[in-house]
């Protein structure tokens, strides 16, 4: 706090004679603002060795998601190549939205959307694939959609639509700052930071997503089809998990 103190700028006239008070003031203020000086440069460097750290970790995490990729493609090609299936990774993220409202709604659906604080229409959350989640994801399945996000999703989602809870209190993720006095003691520091822990599903995952505040969308352009039937149906609907085409919804709606 010593980079905010308020310090006012007494003079006073060379010969003047100067009471005691005043010079024992004049001593305080001249200590307050050396103390001062002394503090910002120390916030000024943490600053900047952490804003370098961080553009490092976020190059690595770049230099990460292409290696992975990569692997990918030449798991693919050496499959067909040798004439075999090439089966993709299973997912671990999973992003759910909520797309009917409050009416009509049986208490125990209530309870589970509550629970995965999906409270108002076009609401989005990040989950973690586990076997409580996808049971509770059954309970409510004609009430929300979902599917499996990509990094540009999360990213767009994050840098767009990003809030924070501090406080209990809803806070844009306007600074880094904020993000490092909610979750420095797990390591995060930046946005870059909570995308990585996000789409990698990685240990920190229940405290950065129980931090972002669940995600407000618009409508989407062009509208839904039928709310009433699930997606996987022949004719045709928006419930239901709808796998990697999630991510053509989420960009329309963000």
């Amino acid at each position: 706090m010593a980079e905010r103190y308020a310090i006012t700028k007494d003079t006073v006239v060379e010969g003047a004679v100067v009471p005691e008070l005043v010079k024992l003031k004049l001593e305080r203020n001249a200590a307050l603002a050396e103390e001062k000086q002394k503090a910002s440069a120390t916030k000024k460097k943490d600053r900047a060795d952490q804003r370098h750290s961080l553009k490092m970790r976020t190059l690595k995490f770049e230099k990460e998601y292409a290696s992975h990729q990569r692997k990918l493609v030449t798991l693919r090609r050496q499959a067909k190549i040798d004439g075999n299936f090439f089966v993709e990774p299973e997912a671990k993220l999973i992003f759910v939205m909520r797309i009917v409202g409050i009416i009509k709604l049986s208490p125990k659906p209530r309870k589970v959307l509550q629970l995965l604080r999906l409270k108002q229409l076009h609401n989005g959350v990040f989950l973690k694939v586990n076997k409580p989640i996808m049971n509770m994801l059954k309970l409510i399945q004609p009430y929300v959609t979902y599917g499996y996000p990509t990094l540009k999703t999360v990213r767009e989602l994050v840098y767009k639509r990003g809030f924070g809870k501090v406080n209990k209190q809803r806070i844009p993720l306007s600074a880094n700052e904020i993000i490092s006095e909610t979750l420095g003691e797990h390591g995060l520091h930046g946005v870059e930071d909570i995308i990585h822990e996000i789409f990698t599903v990685g240990p920190k995952f229940k405290q950065v997503a129980n931090f972002l505040w669940p995600f407000k969308l618009s409508a989407p352009k062009g509208g839904f089809i039928c709310k009433r039937h699930g997606f996987c149906e022949q004719r045709g609907g928006d419930w239901g998990n709808r796998e990697e085409l999630i991510n053509d919804l989420i960009s329309r709606m963000n």
